[in-house]
């Protein structure tokens, strides 16, 4: 059996916060070290903790999540943040993702739903509610299309990359189709990065997605 991913939780509602860590301690898919009520409380431990992943809401007491998953990003890039909340507005879905999430679920998800999107996010896919999933992809329907600066500039290698993160594929399975390895893919990924001017695969399928 595979260890739990281990995560920590970013919540200020502490009956929820407390609904969830029980299930997520019956499902033993996922272990959760530490619960914060507030975005400078995480800030002060999450970079030595180093968690796997990080559950965060984006109403906290002061600093909000998005802004609490853009300073984590920068001091510990290698975290992957899921964004776990109530609101549904595209402008904070795209913040949150444009701050480096990997995710957007609303509080209303099942936890079974919650647990398996952190698998996702951990297996290197990334995870949506379908209400968020939506309104993102309606985003994208009523965007004019135009290329994205960087575009022009990726190699057709790094294009092929691109587009198979673009369908959800995860590295692994992006070396096997292309017949590279691992570390190809990563080494592709990191110059579509750059020629893209962005931070995470998130941002990258974004940008593509709306070329």
């Amino acid at each position: 059996m595979a260890s739990p991913i281990r995560i920590a939780f970013v919540e200020d509602d502490a009956p929820f916060a407390e609904t969830l860590l029980k299930f997520f301690r019956l499902s033993g898919a996922v272990d959760c070290s530490a619960v914060f009520h507030s975005a400078e409380a995480a800030l002060e431990v999450l970079p030595e903790l180093r968690p796997e992943l990080v559950l965060v809401d984006i109403n906290l007491p002061r600093m909000s999540g998005i802004e609490l998953v853009a300073r984590l990003k920068a001091l510990a890039p290698s975290t992957l943040c899921l964004v776990l909340t109530m609101y549904e507005e595209t402008s904070l879905i795209f913040d949150a993702l444009k701050a480096g999430a990997c995710g957007y679920l609303l509080k209303r998800t099942p936890p079974a739903e919650i647990v398996t999107a952190i698998e996702q996010v951990y297996a290197g896919g990334s995870a949506m509610s379908p209400q968020i999933a939506r309104q993102v992809v309606s985003f994208f329907h009523r965007a004019p299309a135009s290329a994205p600066e960087g575009l022009d500039a990726l190699t057709e290698r790094e294009r092929a990359v691109l587009e198979l993160l673009s369908k959800g594929f995860m590295y692994k399975e992006i070396a096997e189709r292309l017949a590279i390895s691992l570390d190809t893919v990563r080494t592709h990924l990191r110059k579509v990065y750059e020629k893209l001017h962005v931070h995470s695969r998130t941002e990258a399928v974004i940008k593509y997605l709306g070329r």
